[in-house]
């Protein structure tokens, strides 16, 4: 499965690009690393974002992050428009261990917090191709100028074209890639 691949090197600290469709794991893939990773850090700063394209996908990553992290002392929040700014807004200045985000709230907050991501260790782009088919790179872009440059990044996406691989390119250092992208069949 995809998380018996990704889990492994991801603990060691490498960056992964997994291509695998949706549904098949991918969340529990990188919460299960990073969840491990932060549980004996000091606490008060975020050090793992996890992007997505949309507010149902960031709130049922959310979810999963709730569920495996209940035996730590991890914190997290999930920050995404159409609701009330000013809990998100909290939630960043008490830096939470891990934020779940749609891009273009995260900008918003980002402009009146801009120091607020400066001690991440993890980035993860989740759905990579469906931010970029919903035209979130430059979003991306600028969420990545407020984060390290020496991070680890996590990279998911169920197909593979030459946007995302550009993409990778210029977020990742020496991936590891897992899986298999899915073929294009032409009905």
């Amino acid at each position: 499965t995809i998380q018996q691949d990704v889990i492994p090197p991801a603990l060691a600290g490498r960056d992964v690009l997994g291509c695998a469709e949706t549904g098949s794991g991918k969340t529990a893939a990188f919460l299960v690393p990073i969840i491990q990773r932060l549980a004996g850090k000091p606490r008060g700063t975020t050090r793992a974002l996890v992007l997505v394209p949309t507010r149902e996908l960031a709130s049922q990553v959310y979810e999963s992050f709730v569920a495996l992290s209940r035996h730590s002392r991890l914190a997290g929040a999930v920050i995404f428009g159409g609701v009330d700014a000013r809990p998100q807004e909290q939630a960043m200045r008490r830096g939470v261990d891990v934020i779940i985000a749609t891009p273009g709230r995260l900008l918003d907050l980002l402009r009146t917090l801009p120091t607020r991501l400066r001690e991440l260790e993890c980035l993860v782009l989740d759905e990579a191709d469906r931010m970029l088919d919903m035209g979130f790179l430059p979003d991306i872009r600028k969420v990545l100028q407020h984060v390290p440059v020496r991070r680890q990044t996590l990279f998911f996406s169920a197909t593979m074209p030459q946007a995302i691989r550009t993409l990778t390119r210029e977020l990742m250092s020496d991936p590891l890639h897992i899986g298999r992208e899915r073929v294009s069949v032409t009905p």
